[in-house]
């Protein structure tokens, strides 16, 4: 069964006179701060071909998740930032991704996803417009390089890897640290998606006000020039100063999954589209030809992913959730959570004939069946306003949700 099994990679010491080799090293690259998880006992995971890390022994989940959601973490990530460069960068990136590019502002962030032709999804991440002519996109879990040399024939564009690496720093207390190391920078002079070149000591790094847990936050890039441990040591010695912690994938996967934020390869893949996914609101049929047009355009527009609670266990990933032993979705996320205390995850149902307040039922962690109840997602702060700043009114406390409602 899927939920007792894990595979991970470990963190070892070369030994003796027989140094160890990995045939193809480039498969498996680390983090310039994976120093920092060492002391830890890490166990990281693939993305991108990049590790990062899956569990660390400095902190429980539940620490985890408190700590993101009052206080401040670093986390350092497998995101892939591609550059896309040339005289006809825009033209090009407008045509893989499905939102209109032409709207990105220089010093702003957007974000996009691209899709096959039959408009099945690809993976997602966010834009940056760097320059007029160059974009970074700092892409989740998936292929998107060999796509886009499959596309640039007849284009002026460069595709290449600028070797740039993504750490974010997430929760209440991420702007005060953000204010405590950058020259002349203040939280007033950004707004929620904005990028600014910042500099932390003598090293200009870019930073952009984005993340994964829907909570404040920013992200850290770091160029090859860049000398990243002297940034992280600096990072780490002021943020303990607010308690920093650093963490692992559980401390964001119950936040992204309350926030509604959808796991590339998870929560969408090849075989669905954008709006069976809750996204059509980020395709721009009005621009130009791109990728997927014509089908998403013939698509069936109504979502069928939604979020579940499940009141007395913790549903597990890719199980079936049944109405009357019917099958009518699958569960592609989940986890539990300390503010909810209950099981939260995300579904994608077969059809558009149920939805939220469905009652349903659901094998969980402990080999039993449970009631759930399909939700709207997000969970709680629909109008995004905590991630934006407009709502500093954090709890700290778990607010148990009140469970499945019963009839006499």
């Amino acid at each position: 069964m899927e939920y007792k099994k894990r595979f991970t990679i470990k963190a070892f010491d070369q030994k003796g006179d027989r140094p160890l080799e990995l045939s193809r090293p480039g498969n498996m690259k680390s983090h310039p701060w994976s120093y920092m998880e060492l002391p830890f006992d890490p166990e990281y995971e693939l993305y991108n071909n990049r590790m990062t890390p899956a569990s660390l022994n400095n902190i429980t989940p539940d620490e985890q998740y408190w700590a993101v959601r009052t206080g401040v973490i670093l986390r350092n990530t497998g995101e892939f930032p591609v550059e896309i460069s040339g005289k006809d960068a825009f033209k090009f990136a407008n045509y893989i991704f499905t939102r209109d590019v032409n709207k990105i502002k220089s010093g702003r962030c957007s974000y996009q996803f691209a899709c096959y032709h039959d408009g099945g999804m690809i993976t997602d991440g966010v834009l940056l417009k760097i320059e007029e002519d160059k974009y970074w996109f700092a892409q989740a879990d998936g292929d998107l390089f060999s796509w886009y040399k499959a596309h640039s024939k007849n284009m002026d564009v460069e595709i290449k890897d600028p070797e740039v690496w993504v750490s974010q720093i997430q929760g209440p207390l991420s702007m005060k640290l953000l204010e405590n190391i950058a020259e002349d920078f203040s939280e007033n002079d950004w707004k929620y998606f904005d990028w600014k070149e910042l500099q932390i000591l003598d090293q200009k790094v870019i930073i952009s006000r984005s993340g994964f847990t829907n909570e404040l936050g920013w992200e850290i890039y770091f160029r090859p020039e860049n000398e990243t441990e002297k940034i992280g040591d600096y990072i780490l010695e002021e943020g303990k100063k607010l308690g920093m912690i650093l963490v692992a994938t559980p401390g964001f996967r119950c936040r992204r999954i309350e926030a509604g934020l959808l796991s590339a390869g998870q929560d969408f893949t090849k075989k669905t589209n954008p709006f069976s996914v809750g996204l059509g609101r980020f395709i721009n049929f009005d621009k130009e030809d791109f990728i997927g047009k014509e089908a998403l355009m013939k698509s069936d527009k109504k979502c069928k992913t939604w979020g579940i609670r499940v009141a007395k266990g913790t549903a597990i990933k890719g199980e079936s959730i049944k109405i009357n032993e019917k099958n009518i979705g699958k569960i592609t996320s989940s986890t539990w959570s300390p503010y909810q205390i209950c099981g939260v995850g995300i579904v994608h149902l077969d059809n558009n004939e149920n939805g939220p307040g469905d009652i349903v039922d659901v094998k969980c962690t402990d080999g039993k069946v449970h009631k759930g109840e399909i939700c709207k997602l997000p969970m709680y702060d629909a109008k995004g306003e905590i991630v934006r700043g407009l709502n500093r009114n954090i709890p700290k406390v778990p607010n148990p949700w009140p469970g499945i409602k019963t009839t006499n």
